[in-house]
């Protein structure tokens, strides 16, 4: 008489809760001490190791190569670290996060170093008179404190402005029609916004520049700089509003569908509302490309000392290109001046980034105090 004898298989003991016999979660936001005392080990004994190696132990040298040499010893003693206290998956796990912060914070540092340095050298000659005086009155011996940047301020808020009035609606029209109609002009479309994406802004100005100045006889005028900017602008808009667009499920354009809902009621009514806060990112991304851009506003706007608070008459400033005009003077009060500039240009970015988000929202599935009040009211929520 044989017995069958039923091989079981094996589990891995790496995926199990030794606890209570079930695979282990790992929980994505927890930071435990060990966690930190693992990575704080690593970082200090992969340093000690590096160094003996570049200085005892071989002829290398170089700070990229011993930076290089130190990062791959710390994520391998991580790993190996890890694998001993937890399991192998929480060990990948590790190194997965030390990897993501390290980028993290290898973008983060850099950026408030040049934040740190424009306040640094900009702060000093940042007065109440700068947002409300232009340099009519400023001459050559004149102190950094004298004359301000408000023409400076205004131009930019008006160029900026109406290259967005101009750059938006055409931004998430185009995409509307690339990922919702998908018409036969889809594919020529989208090639025409990758190209445009492309295109140096010098070659924007000077588009604008050789069309509309050269060519028709237009002055230099703040509405020639936006223009040049709307070059600019409108494929970083399209682009990026036809991945938000992608991003609403396919659920709700078939539930407006099936109700009865035509493709443009639709669109307007369902996945413009839903994708709301992605656009307005869009939006932000648009400013962030066209702020700071100073080769086309050379060549389209002309540059001014006074206020003009016309854009479409007269040749008008931007806070890019007085920086760039007064960076290159030989006196310290001017370049102090442009520093101050920079500064300024900073917080003018700031302050509109805020605003784009608080008009923006939350996105779809957020509800304010009010309105849960209302629906509380209503005995809806």
């Amino acid at each position: 008489m044989t017995t069958a004898v039923t091989a079981t298989p094996r589990r891995d003991r790496s995926a199990v809760d030794p606890s209570h016999g079930e695979p282990a979660r790992i929980r994505i936001r927890r930071i435990e001490r060990s966690d930190v005392l693992t990575v704080v080990g690593s970082a200090v004994s992969a340093f000690a190791t590096t160094w003996l190696v570049f200085q005892r132990l071989t002829p290398l040298s170089g700070g990229l190569g011993f930076f290089v040499v130190w990062y791959a010893v710390f994520l391998a003693l991580v790993f190996v670290i890890a694998r001993e206290v937890h399991d192998p998956l929480r060990a990948r796990d590790q190194v997965a996060r030390v990897v993501v912060w390290s980028g993290g914070v290898s973008v983060f540092v850099p950026l408030v170093m040049i934040v740190g340095y424009v306040i640094g050298k900009g702060y000093h000659a940042l007065r109440p008179q700068f947002f409300v005086e232009d340099q009519r009155f400023v001459g050559s011996l004149s102190d950094s404190t004298e004359g301000g940047g408000a023409h400076a301020i205004i131009g930019t808020l008006e160029q900026v402005g109406l290259a967005a009035v101009l750059a938006v609606p055409l931004g998430v029209l185009s995409a509307i029609y690339l990922n919702e109609i998908r018409g036969r002009f889809a594919r020529p479309l989208r090639m025409l916004v990758d190209a445009m994406s492309a295109v140096p802004s010098i070659v924007a100005g000077l588009f604008i520049y050789a069309s509309l100045i050269l060519a028709l006889g237009a002055e230099q005028s703040g509405t020639a700089g936006a223009l040049s900017l709307t070059v600019l602008f409108l494929p970083t808009v399209t682009r990026t509003a036809e991945v938000v667009l992608r991003l609403v499920p396919g659920g709700l354009r078939e539930a407006s569908l099936a109700l009865g809902a035509t493709e443009y009621r639709m669109a307007g009514q369902v996945v413009l509302p839903t994708a709301r806060s992605g656009l307005m990112t869009a939006v932000i991304l648009g400013v962030a490309r066209v702020i700071g851009e100073t080769a086309p506003l050379i060549l389209t706007i002309g540059g001014a000392f006074v206020m003009n608070w016309s854009p479409f008459v007269g040749k008008q400033d931007a806070l890019p290109l007085f920086v760039f005009r007064l960076i290159r003077l030989p006196e310290p009060a001017q370049i102090q001046r442009a520093w101050t500039g920079a500064l300024v240009l900073l917080l003018l970015v700031l302050v509109l980034f805020v605003i784009a988000r608080v008009l923006g929202g939350r996105g779809p599935d957020h509800i304010s105090r009010r309105r849960r009040a209302r629906l509380a009211r209503k005995g809806l929520a």
